[in-house]
């Protein structure tokens, strides 16, 4: 399938995972709603190798855990304009979904790693275990944002 708008989630059938993303240069965090898309839980990440690698990777996760959706946080700049990590994420989506159908959707992800940076904190969490957790606490920062978005979609009825 395509790349999609968000809002075009709400299309998929009730009881289904959508995946959460966050697309690093040396990991991929990974994160997995509940069936009822009201909680985002942090998956290991993926060490990055290569493209072919990593993909094979992920969609075994993926296929694994029957997840019917992607959201992958888009890293734009503070202004949100798009930078080189913008257009290496795109690039990835690119080429990912050219390998799987499941539906991708992007995702701002503006401050995602702060703030998965602030909670790993929170929870007096070691200097060595907030760097293994970090991006796939981001990458649950990012699917949470969206199931909350997807849940203020339902309740206005759009």
């Amino acid at each position: 399938m395509a790349i999609v708008d968000i809002a075009e989630l709400e299309l998929l059938p009730p009881g289904q995972i959508v995946a959460g993303l966050d697309l690093g240069t040396k990991t991929i965090g990974v994160a997995m709603s509940d069936l009822g898309w009201s909680l985002a839980v942090p998956r290991p990440v993926i060490r990055r190798v290569k493209f072919g690698k990593d993909a094979e990777i992920l969609r075994q996760m993926l296929d694994n855990e029957k997840v019917a959706a992607i959201v992958i946080g888009l890293p734009l700049n503070m202004d949100g304009s798009e930078g080189p990590r913008s257009q290496a994420t795109r690039a990835f989506v690119r080429n990912y979904s050219r390998l799987d159908e499941r539906p991708i959707a992007f995702w701002d992800e503006r401050l995602s790693t702060v703030a998965a940076e602030r909670g790993l904190l929170e929870m007096d969490t070691s200097r060595r275990k907030r760097a293994e957790r970090i991006d796939s606490a981001a990458a649950a920062f990012i699917l949470q944002g969206a199931l909350d978005r997807l849940s203020s979609l339902r309740a206005n009825g759009s």
